[in-house]
């Protein structure tokens, strides 16, 4: 699967489950979306959820911005670095690099910033694709 069709599809889950909660507040959503919640309430969020994992491992794991606005990625191709396609990165040059002899991508796995509730909150919106639209802009 390419990211951008996960990328969209995920969206759209995130925007049935913000369409269900109409009526609560920017902060009942942003709590509704707590890990443990969203594994009993949403099974079919995450597939991670299905086998008691996170993406990271932190206490307090929100899974609100899941899809960091951060992150950029290219399925063709973002540049070519030191001979390397270069096909994700961080804008804010957080998390590691995932470097092989033809590839560049990001690898945020070490990185908890976008599971917070507080920056859940800072960057809160409605809607997912409003959050992620810097993604799609270079």
């Amino acid at each position: 699967m390419k990211y951008i069709d996960w990328f969209i599809a995920h969206a759209k889950k995130h925007r049935a489950i913000v369409a269900s909660l109409e009526g609560r507040s920017d902060e009942e959503i942003v709590e509704y979306f707590d890990y443990d919640k969203m594994r009993r309430n949403e099974p079919d969020f995450c597939p991670l959820y299905a086998k008691s994992s996170k993406c990271h491992d932190m206490k307090n794991l929100n899974c609100y911005m899941c899809g960091c606005p951060h992150f950029r990625f290219d399925d063709s191709g973002i540049e070519i670095k030191d001979g390397r396609v270069v096909y994700s990165y961080c804008v804010k040059n957080l998390g590691d690099k995932f470097v092989s002899d033809s590839t560049i991508h990001h690898d945020c796995s070490n990185c908890t910033l976008p599971h917070t509730k507080k920056f859940a909150k800072d960057n809160f919106s409605l809607d997912w694709f409003e959050i992620m639209d810097s993604v799609f802009k270079k």
